[in-house]
């Protein structure tokens, strides 16, 4: 863990978080103490990037999307400003090569033995529901030969719902299960209903966490879909 990570987490946001939500956080015995492992989590709010790495004893890296790091004023500047400083790496989600280059920067991480977090949404939940994970999950679990750790936050999206501007002082849920091994489908990262078969275990036992309604359409979907005026 690097010093600035660590000061971070324990001697300036860790605390500060710890006392004003209180999070109550269970299962970190199932988190590996060393090695490579992907952390799977639902996407809530915003804040699940910065709750989930405070949580987990060990240095996370997300693949996070390109816009946070590009934001305009004050907001923009301290939302790239954090997202640097805990080891936050921009990708591109437009899909196409974009995807594949996101995938050889999860592997990289990975491959130095790191701990990678990923939301197999792929994009935050625009009702509080669970949907539809993406594979790019399942592709990097069977290339990388490394455990699943899944994992559900709770009361993010009422600390910081969808579009709000500032925080709400809510108590925030974190909930860790066993890891997850898929090693019975090493060498089948090119067969697509493999992969889909993975991805929905995956979400599924995050789901289970969770206690989310789930819905089995991608979130991007739904998030795309026009208001429907009445």
């Amino acid at each position: 863990m690097s010093f600035f990570y660590w000061w971070l987490k324990n001697g300036v946001l860790g605390p500060i978080m710890a006392t004003v939500f209180r999070p109550r956080i269970t299962g970190l015995e199932h988190v590996p103490r060393e090695g490579a492992a992907i952390v799977v989590c639902n996407h809530l709010s915003f804040v699940d990037s910065i709750f989930l790495p405070l949580a987990i004893p060990r240095q996370m890296t997300f693949l996070a999307k390109s816009d946070y790091f590009t934001g305009r004023g004050i907001r923009g500047a301290i939302v790239k400003w954090f997202m640097t400083s805990a080891g936050q790496l921009p990708i591109d989600r437009s899909g196409g090569k974009a995807s594949e280059a996101s995938l050889n920067t999860g592997l990289a991480v990975l491959a130095e033995g790191r701990v990678l977090g990923i939301y197999p949404e792929g994009t935050r939940s625009p009702d509080g529901r669970m949907y539809r994970g993406r594979t790019g999950v399942a592709r990097m679990v069977l290339e990388a030969h490394v455990p699943v750790i899944p994992v559900a936050v709770r009361g993010t999206d009422e600390v910081m719902p969808l579009g709000a501007k500032l925080p709400k002082v809510k108590r925030v849920i974190v909930t860790v299960g066993e890891p997850m091994d898929f090693s019975r489908f090493e060498g089948m990262e090119s067969d697509r209903f493999v992969l889909r078969a993975i991805t929905d275990e995956i979400v599924y036992r995050v789901n289970e966490l969770s206690g989310q309604e789930y819905v089995d359409v991608y979130a991007s979907t739904v998030r795309n879909q026009p208001a429907v005026v009445s």
